[in-house]
């Protein structure tokens, strides 16, 4: 089965050799946001053959055509998702480093409407937050 990320490579024209496809389908079928590190891996569990390098160089092919998107969660280290039609923001654990996904209306509004107060109309953002697990009774 072709992956989300792959059909996009493909809509793009790029050329997908069978390690494009391995990361390709990690990525897309990742909970999580890998970093790069991460990614190998998990293709080196699949095919020994795949280098650093290969995953490297795969990753920034991916990004620099908008098929992919990198963030920095404070941590030092780049981490990737598949990039999509549906908006969502970041949690951020920064205990475990797990990150949350999450979709405000109420925050979406507020976004729109201080951009329209400050005379502009909103095309995009990018919301982090950052916090700890609430300490029983807080």
């Amino acid at each position: 089965m072709t992956s989300g990320i792959e059909k996009k490579c493909e809509e793009k024209n790029l050329k997908m050799t069978g390690q494009r496809r391995l990361i390709a389908r990690i990525l897309s079928e990742a909970k999580d946001h890998p970093d790069v590190e991460e990614l190998y891996k998990r293709a080196v569990q699949q095919d020994a053959n795949v280098s650093i390098a290969t995953v490297y160089r795969t990753v920034r092919l991916f990004e620099e055509a908008g098929i992919i998107e990198k963030h920095d969660f404070g941590d030092g280290r780049a981490r990737y998702e598949e990039a999509g039609d549906d908006h969502h923001d970041h949690l951020i654990d920064l205990k475990s480093g797990k990150v949350i996904e999450f979709h405000n209306e109420e925050i979406e509004r507020l976004q729109e409407r201080i951009a329209r107060e400050h005379g502009y109309k909103l095309v995009g953002h990018r919301m982090e937050l950052y916090g700890v697990p609430l300490a029983d009774g807080e």
